[in-house]
């Protein structure tokens, strides 16, 4: 797996690690990827946060300073999902985790039986930089390019393109003059590294995602555009539930999968845990654990081939019985 951006530490014994299981099914998938952890023999201090929703109703704020502190404190955050409260002043959690511990990085793979990429979007700026006014009749949102932004994430895309093809810039130039800073950065940190790069606007890469999605490598491209096609390049592979990120940082890194809370769903033991399981690997390679990491998708990749599949996938098994099959399959792995 080369698609988590490596951190620099060389193993996990000592380890610390932030547990946010959240909202909804959030709890489920992480308690999935926990045991999925175990039976891979990976081994680190657990640090339990409770974030979210529920933390909200009964507080009345959905973090707390002294949480931000002692995640700060941790070498990385496993995390599930948020449900968003009912109060018009909620501001993102994620948001502002992406912004308090300048997780620059949103790194998205994407893979099945045939197809293989990777999405980079840039995770502070853009339009989720937070600088709006909101009127009864009339709002606006201020969009944020910066060369320093442009340039971090496109050497990001440049580190992952590795053994890779090539590099897509997607942007939207033509139409938005700020995208232009973004399209001549990333261009120009790709000629620097001598890696083969192209650019496509953003509504092709949206067609070609569905209609050609093996002419994709590693996308690189700005916030809101990066979550969008996120999300469809999820459709094109099977399901959200596949699907795992990792947002990494300087300093810091934080890994989830990229579905929401889904609290139609929550506790009826449905929900898919491999995008949990997939980020969990994901931060394995992080900690310098490269091998739980590449056993932990052998694991994933031999359980959906022999079938065992929750309903977004038109399985018949529930959470528990994907989770047991991967373990058994890595504890197989190490008998």
């Amino acid at each position: 797996m080369d698609d988590s951006g490596g951190g620099e530490v060389s193993s996990t014994g000592s380890k610390k690690v932030a547990i946010v299981p959240g909202d909804g099914i959030g709890p489920e998938v992480i308690k999935s990827a926990l045991a999925v952890l175990e039976a891979a023999g990976a081994r680190f201090e657990q640090i339990p946060l409770e974030i979210g929703l529920s933390r909200w109703k009964r507080t009345g704020e959905v973090m707390a300073e002294e949480d931000l502190r002692t995640l700060k404190k941790c070498d990385c955050i496993l995390f599930g999902a948020i449900t968003t409260p009912p109060d018009p002043n909620y501001r993102s959690v994620l948001l502002r985790l992406r912004r308090e511990l300048d997780l620059y990085a949103n790194i998205r793979p994407f893979r099945s039986k045939d197809l293989d990429f990777i999405i980079v979007r840039e995770n502070t700026e853009g339009l989720y930089s937070g600088l709006e006014e909101v009127g009864a009749e009339e709002s606006r949102t201020l969009r944020v390019i910066t060369r320093r932004g442009s340039q971090r994430i496109a050497e990001k895309a440049c580190d992952l393109v590795g053994e890779r093809r090539n590099l897509t810039i997607v942007h939207k130039s033509n139409i938005l003059h700020s995208d232009r800073l973004f399209l001549k950065t990333c261009q120009d940190v790709a000629r620097r590294r001598l890696v083969a790069y192209d650019d496509m606007l953003v509504d092709a890469a949206a067609y070609n995602l569905v209609i050609n999605p093996k002419r994709f490598d590693v996308l690189v491209t700005t916030n809101l555009f990066g979550d969008i096609l996120s999300d469809e390049a999820a459709g094109v592979i099977g399901s959200l539930g596949l699907c795992a990120s990792a947002n990494i940082g300087q300093s810091y890194a934080l890994f989830e999968p990229i579905h929401g809370s889904a609290p139609d769903i929550a506790g009826r033991d449905i929900a898919n845990p491999i995008g949990a399981i997939r980020s969990a690997a994901m931060m394995m390679k992080w900690l310098g654990n490269a091998e739980v990491a590449k056993r932990i998708e052998a694991a994933v990749q031999k359980a959906l081939e022999e079938g065992k599949k929750t309903p977004d996938l038109g399985g018949s098994c529930n959470t528990r019985q994907v989770t047991e099959a991967i373990s058994q399959y890595l504890k197989l792995q190490l008998d």
